[in-house]
């Protein structure tokens, strides 16, 4: 499948080339921090380490994490380990927990970034003939930008949407006669269902779609890929780290490939930080080895995943990872038990199927100190009832099973179509009310 790559000799480098090339560029990275990123060599000097006792990614164990408290503590420009002439562009987050998270690009950085990004469309079958529409964000969101460069990098033709103006999105996905889209798996479920209510489908000229920035599960997939006609992949990135383009799937959809001449990928245990064996599910902590002005080392990501090892029927010998399952900093504790948004939206779509949509809202409050759980599920249009017993037996095979999955009962409530609010870029789930007391 070497015509489905982007960078063959790197694609399908064998491993011990890979970890030696990783030895390399750790050592490197390792001094560059040290020499250049005061957090990093302070937390180096509290547990006595230098740079000179790494010697290779045997090592890696050794280095002190980094925490995305690091960014803002640090904020705007304190963890660039080039000065301000070299920084070619920066990013940042929405800051809506605190200080915005602000990371830098040297010129080889954005190279990087779009070879990566193109690695992730050839791997796809994308080539300079498609026509692509990015509906993720420009702006500082890492997202639009991040994908517009890989697309410019195969030669295809890039259709700049951002996020936003939903009629206009269809009009150009119509018009532009779009063979690819990029945006968040929520917002391609708003799409398809508007272009399912336009009555359009058959104008779409689309043949796949890469969608990331959220969560989403293999039923939501299976639902897009029906409502759009095509074949849906997924990325995951974050900005901290690169942005999209970390990691992606293949042809192959089984498990998303994670650069590893870029970035050295560990699991750990969430609670300990020890190191998991191969094949644990834990979290996921990522070292760049070649970003120049912002390197991380150890960054915990705080998404609970696992890896796979197994060689890729593509052909590229690179780690593969599974879609993460939640974070443990968004995992909700109820009642003393640990949930993930995206255990509940499973349950919904395995048990419910066609009865109900991907759009879900969960609802945590504390009554006289009592853990309350409650989940709004939109009814599907085409199903629609008001029919109070038919509604009832619903709710309770979705009560029902939820109990069994998560060992916890929750108070399931139907409601009507297109109620619960849509939105253009990462959905919001879950309104917990107990942080608000």
């Amino acid at each position: 499948m070497a015509d489905n790559m982007w960078q063959n000799s790197i694609e399908t480098m064998p491993r011990d080339e890979l970890k030696k090339l990783q030895s390399e560029r750790l050592v490197a990275q390792v001094k560059r921090s040290y020499d250049n990123v005061e957090c990093f060599r302070n937390r180096m000097d509290e547990v006595g380490l230098g740079p000179e006792d790494i010697k290779g990614i045997e090592d890696l164990h050794k280095l002190p994490f980094s925490y995305k408290k690091d960014l803002r503590d640090y904020y705007p420009y304190g963890l660039f380990a080039v000065p301000m002439s070299e920084v070619k562009r920066v990013h940042a987050s929405s800051g809506t927990t605190g200080k915005r998270i602000v990371v830098g690009y040297t010129e080889n950085d954005l190279e990087m970034w779009s070879d990566c990004f193109a690695r992730m469309l050839t791997g796809i079958g994308a080539t300079k003939d498609d026509i692509i529409q990015i509906s993720f964000g420009y702006g500082l969101f890492t997202g639009g930008f991040g994908a517009h460069a890989g697309v410019e990098k195969i030669g295809a033709t890039v259709v700049p949407m951002s996020a936003g103006n939903t009629a206009l999105q269809i009009q150009t996905l119509i018009d532009f006669k779009v063979t690819i889209l990029c945006c968040t798996p929520s917002y391609a479920m708003y799409l398809g269902e508007e272009i399912e209510r336009m009555g359009v489908k058959d104008q779409l000229s689309l043949k796949a779609g890469i969608f990331g920035a959220e969560p989403w599960t293999e039923e939501m997939r299976s639902t897009i890929e029906e409502k759009l006609g095509i074949k849906a992949y997924d990325i995951y990135g974050l900005s901290e780290v690169m942005g999209p383009g970390v990691a992606c799937e293949c042809e192959c959809q089984n498990g998303m490939h994670i650069w590893e001449d870029n970035f050295i990928v560990e699991i750990i245990d969430p609670d300990t930080g020890d190191v998991l064996p191969e094949g644990s599910t834990g979290e996921l902590v990522f070292t760049s080895l070649t970003k120049e002005a912002f390197p991380v080392i150890r960054y915990r990501t705080r998404d609970i995943c696992s890896l796979i090892t197994e060689p890729c029927k593509c052909g590229r010998t690179h780690i593969k990872m599974h879609k993460p399952q939640g974070r443990s900093d968004d995992m909700l504790i109820i009642r003393g038990v640990n949930v993930f948004p995206s255990q509940i939206e499973e349950v919904l779509l395995k048990v419910a199927g066609s009865e109900v949509t991907p759009n879900y809202q969960i609802i945590v409050d504390r009554v006289n100190n009592t853990d309350t759980f409650e989940i709004n599920v939109e009814m599907n249009e085409d199903l629609f009832t008001d029919e109070v017993k038919e509604i009832e037996s619903i709710e309770k095979r979705i009560t029902a099973q939820l109990r069994s999955t998560l060992g916890l009962g929750a108070k399931v409530r139907l409601v009507n179509p297109k109620s619960i609010e849509r939105f253009e870029g990462k959905a919001t789930r879950v309104i917990d009310k107990r942080k608000l007391v």
